[in-house]
């Protein structure tokens, strides 16, 4: 079963900005805090933005500030709003439960360049 699908990615010039999106199964939209991830060096994604079941948000440093995450409950999916593009987030984006993700999705990839 399909419980992620992430989609929006793409190639933007530094100081650009997209927006993710990433349709979730609704058994876990409706029970689990979710956030998004982005794979970088390390051998697991690590979570970047996330949005607690009671509508809190939190952000690593890194993108505080730039990136938005918001959900929609009836179309349950959750969004990254990523703003002032760097090349340091070129990367594939993920969205899963926090703070236990489940199995991944294809993941989305981002290229900032110029």
């Amino acid at each position: 079963q399909v419980q992620f699908v992430e989609s929006g990615g793409g190639l933007v010039r530094p100081g650009g900005s997209l927006n993710l999106s990433c349709v979730v199964s609704s058994a876990i939209f409706n029970s689990y805090s979710l956030a998004w991830y982005r794979r970088g060096s390390g051998d697991r994604p690590k979570w970047i933005a996330m949005l607690r079941r009671e509508g809190t948000t939190s952000y690593m440093p890194e993108v505080k500030g730039r990136f938005t995450i918001s959900k929609d409950a009836a179309k349950s999916t959750v969004y990254l709003q990523m703003d002032n593009l760097q090349p340091e987030d070129t990367d594939v984006y993920y969205c899963n439960r926090i703070p236990t993700p489940l199995g991944w999705g294809q993941g989305t990839q981002v290229t900032v360049s110029s």
